[in-house]
């Protein structure tokens, strides 16, 4: 029982620590803004593409992502300014986006699955989904597990659980956005298009700074 209720506790730790960090709900808009063009059964292959590779980047984050920038002798910090630059130039790219000719979306719907999945990575999952900040927390979360005083598989199975949860929101979130603007209207959600983009730009400025304050602060005095 009580081995239960903490592996209940700690996939309810996972999934309201990085869900909210994640935002599928307010990432969906920009999806649709990015795959405007694709046809439903494409849109649905990224949906799915995006949930996939979001799941292994927090499982690896989660696992190892200690390891590794020990072993390239990176910081959070540098983490931080690195990926937030490529959310502000993503933001700021949105931004500036116009609406779509016919010869863009004609390329779109003549795209194979292939060159979808290709595209599903970058920049769909990292930094629009899985960013910097979701990195970041999801290391620190592995970093802080009590599988690293002892082997526990516990811990490690109860993350993968709330990680998959939060990799399923994204799958339901961005699969059904072409619903949502028929819900809202195009006119609105182009309006929470471009106030999306300006709050990505935002967080990207943000995360920057956080990564830049914490370098100041290891400066001697």
């Amino acid at each position: 029982m009580n081995l239960a209720l903490e592996t209940a506790k700690s996939i309810i730790l996972i999934i309201s620590t990085l869900f909210p960090i994640v935002n599928p709900l307010g990432g969906s808009p920009i999806f649709l803004s990015l795959t405007r063009s694709y046809p439903p059964d494409a849109r649905w292959t990224l949906s799915r593409s995006i949930a996939v590779n979001s799941l292994f980047l927090l499982i690896g984050s989660y696992l190892i992502g200690t390891h590794i920038l020990s072993f390239f002798g990176i910081s959070l910090p540098v983490v931080q300014i690195g990926g937030g630059i490529v959310v502000m130039a993503s933001g700021w790219t949105m931004l500036k986006q116009r609406d779509e000719d016919d010869e863009r979306v004609q390329v779109h719907r003549t795209c194979s699955k292939e060159d979808l999945a290709r595209q599903a990575f970058y920049p769909l999952t990292l930094p629009l989904t899985v960013g910097p900040g979701s990195i970041s927390v999801a290391i620190a979360l592995g970093a802080n597990s009590p599988h690293h005083t002892g082997f526990d598989i516990t811990p490690t199975i109860a993350a993968i659980v709330g990680m998959a949860v939060v990799a399923l929101s994204i799958l339901l979130c961005y699969g059904f956005s072409d619903r949502l603007e028929k819900m809202i209207g195009p006119t609105a959600m182009s309006v929470i298009l471009r106030l999306s983009s300006f709050l990505l730009l935002c967080i990207g400025i943000q995360i920057l700074w956080n990564g830049v304050r914490a370098l100041v602060r290891t400066l001697p005095r």
